[in-house]
């Protein structure tokens, strides 16, 4: 019926598609849908990386995002405050995968401590 892939964490073959997901009920792994022939239902980065929030949406270029704790800031005595929005977030290759600027000072950002605006 449907051609879909082996789980690659323990090779069943009895896998099924959730979304834009892959799912495998024996071992429960979860790896994202790859698309054939060029269609891309999200448009990943050019990297082909994947950044997503901590509620598990997907993060691209020009998103609005924001802060769900307090972040004191590296080398200084100000803290980002929970609940501050950030707007137009870049996706960087790094540890810290969001290149943003708030009040005017650029700063690197963990994907991690950030939700969807």
């Amino acid at each position: 019926m449907f051609d879909l892939p082996a789980c690659p964490q323990c090779a069943e073959t009895d896998t099924y598609q959730d979304e834009q997901l892959y799912v495998c009920p024996h071992c429960a792994h979860e790896w994202p849908v790859q698309a054939d022939g060029g269609e891309s239902g999200g448009a990943p980065e050019e990297s082909g990386r994947e950044v997503r929030d901590s509620n598990g949406n997907v993060l691209v270029d020009g998103d609005s995002v924001i802060l769900i704790k307090d972040l004191k800031l590296k080398g200084s005595s100000s803290t980002l405050k929970k609940g501050t929005k950030v707007k137009g977030i870049r996706i960087v290759d790094g540890d810290h995968e969001i290149d943003a600027k708030v009040d005017g000072v650029g700063l690197l950002l963990k994907a991690c401590f950030l939700k969807k605006a």
